[in-house]
């Protein structure tokens, strides 16, 4: 059919510029753009997010929908950017406080946890002419980077997640400031600030623990309903490094492995790092079992390794979620062999993952839509507060920094 054209405002005559491409309005009253309706764009999306983009071609034609590759990707692609643009304007409104704290977590248990994933990002660094001067080969770099991604979920009383309930999972790749903002985003738009509890359960990374103290002011949490918990597998890891850095016999070694270990979940910390001191009598200052018991020293300090209280109060002890988040969203999507994406295509990828693992598809499709029938353009990236950005040259002078940077480097290397 015949339509109208609007360019947008400003419009240059030199091409695209930050207003983004035109409007057609008739089509537009019908949510149709990108050469599709909305029910096609959102069964592409689901289906990228799920499968790889050859297979979710193959399906949608089982379907009856003729795409080839090039369409899918594009329409996948323009459906992330969109999902990532509302979060970003939403996130600007909760920034100026504008934004209205919801109720979902109102009077429930809370659990918050934090990890990172892998996955290898392909950067342009140079674009060559051919000689013939029509096609240009690209130069690019490839490096591992590290998608940040959190899980919120409502846990009964014996610290597991509520049947039935559904997740809130995002990520990004854009460091731990972004993520940190994100999180103290999340909390207050479900209303955590009227939760009974609020529980925060990671390893022991410290660009995690270092930002909490922010989350927890900005989102206006109660103090006395905050809990943090290190890992418990973590902890138990870390106990055993340091017993396997002492002379001691194998059996030796086992029965003390066993006696620290049920003293740790009783929530003995103290007692266990004083022994380990006085078993590490002589050892270097360098020497690993120290940094060991330093590492459990410093969580043991700020009440992360109360595990007996944690059991009575009903709060996860590990992080096992996160651990199965990272599996089902990165791992099996975002990581593989000879797999390569450029930053937006993974950024908008995990999106889609996230939307269709958490159960909240049709919910965050239909608050896209709603937000970009006012306004289309994708412009989704932001600057996170200056605040969150400073901690990171604490991050990386933090001792477990640097040993899991370089582990990762040595990773790299070897494959």
């Amino acid at each position: 059919m015949m339509t109208l054209y609007c360019s947008p405002r400003g419009r240059t005559g030199k091409g695209r510029g930050r207003e983004g491409s035109g409007l057609y309005p008739e089509l537009a009253a019908y949510r149709i753009s990108e050469g599709c309706s909305p029910n096609v764009q959102s069964e592409v999306g689901r289906l990228v997010g799920l499968l790889p983009i050859e297979q979710a071609r193959v399906e949608l034609a089982r379907k009856g929908q003729e795409q080839d590759e090039k369409a899918v990707r594009r329409i996948a692609g323009e459906l992330g950017a969109q999902i990532l643009t509302t979060r970003t304007r939403d996130l600007m409104r909760f920034r100026a406080g504008n934004l209205p704290a919801g109720d979902e977590f109102a009077g429930k248990d809370v659990a918050v946890q934090i990890d990172g994933g892998r996955s290898l990002i392909r950067t342009v660094v140079k674009k060559v002419r051919h000689r013939n001067g029509k096609a240009k080969r690209k130069k690019f770099r490839v490096e591992w980077r590290e998608p940040k991604v959190v899980i919120l979920f409502e846990v009964d009383q014996k610290g597991r997640m509520v049947r039935g309930s559904r997740p809130v999972i995002d990520g990004t790749l854009q460091g731990p400031a972004a993520l940190i903002e994100l999180v103290a985003f999340h909390l207050h738009r479900l209303g955590a600030a009227r939760a009974n509890s609020v529980t925060f359960a990671a390893d022991g990374a410290p660009w995690i623990w270092k930002r909490l103290d922010w989350v927890v002011t900005r989102v206006k949490l109660d103090l006395s309903r905050v809990i943090e918990v290190l890992d418990w597998c973590h902890g138990v890891h870390h106990l055993s490094v340091a017993l396997a850095a002492l002379p001691l016999a194998d059996g030796q070694r086992k029965e003390l492995y066993k006696r620290l270990r049920a003293l740790l979940k009783k929530g003995r910390s103290r007692i266990v790092i004083e022994e380990l001191k006085t078993l590490a009598a002589g050892q270097a200052d360098d020497s690993p079992v120290w940094r060991e018991v330093r590492y459990l020293t410093k969580h043991s300090d700020a009440g992360r390794l109360r595990y007996d209280y944690f059991r009575s109060r009903g709060v996860p002890l590990g992080s096992g979620a996160i651990e199965s988040t990272i599996r089902r969203v990165i791992n099996l999507r975002l990581k593989g062999s000879g797999i390569f994406w450029t930053e937006d295509n993974a950024e908008a990828v995990l999106q889609l993952r996230a939307a269709v693992v958490s159960g909240r598809w049709d919910e965050i499709v239909d608050h896209t839509r709603e937000a970009m029938a006012r306004d289309r353009r994708t412009d989704w990236r932001w600057t996170p507060l200056e605040c969150l950005v400073e901690l990171k040259a604490l991050d990386e002078k933090d001792e477990g920094f640097t040993q899991t940077s370089t582990k990762k480097r040595s990773t790299r290397v070897a494959a």
